[in-house]
């Protein structure tokens, strides 16, 4: 069965974005720092988003910059969303059903795992209904102190257990969480 994977960047108080966006300008990423997320982009059969990251990506990646790219470009993709009326990026497919029905089904496809990417409010229903398998966060040396937050609203208290961490070059960390399923 294939799971559901959120590879995203963090900061290190534990948001996604400022309250302008971003999380506070251009942050470098160094050759190891790529790899490490290029190795997992190899591993997905399929992106997964809500609209708004969607829309941000649909914009970017047809004519974004190699390597990743070819990857963004050739993985199918799934757009949740109840207002998106059409998808226009290659490989793609808008799902307007239940959440965690919808999940359900692609979990039970043949393939490589499912990638989840943002936004905040996608992410926070992923991770408040028990969904996200795997936690591939890159926590950038950058505090914001406010903004969206990585987890919010949880229904319990969600225990990880840390299965790999990686320093690179730029004071980037790459942690992989795996939940404690009781």
């Amino acid at each position: 069965m294939r799971e559901v994977v959120l590879q995203m960047s963090v900061s290190l108080d534990g948001f996604v974005a400022s309250p302008q966006g971003g999380l506070g300008g251009s942050l470098p990423e160094d050759r190891e720092q790529t790899n490490w997320k290029l190795e997992r982009l190899r591993e997905t059969g399929v992106h997964i988003m809500g609209r708004v990251t969607y829309e941000e990506m649909a914009a970017y990646w047809p004519t974004g910059p190699a390597p990743y790219a070819p990857l963004m470009n050739s993985i199918p993709k799934v757009a949740f969303s109840s207002t998106l009326t059409e998808a226009s990026w290659s490989e793609t497919r808008v799902a307007r059903g239940d959440l965690a029905g919808e999940i359900a089904e692609l979990k039970q496809q043949p393939g490589k795992d499912i990638m989840a990417h943002g936004g905040a409010a996608f992410v926070q229903a992923l991770s408040g209904h028990g969904l996200i398998d795997e936690y591939r966060l890159a926590i950038q040396p950058v505090a914001l102190g406010a903004g969206l937050p990585l987890f919010k609203d949880m229904p319990a208290a969600l225990r990880l257990s840390l299965v790999e961490a990686r320093r690179f070059e730029t004071g980037a960390v790459g942690h992989v969480y795996r939940p404690l399923r009781s």
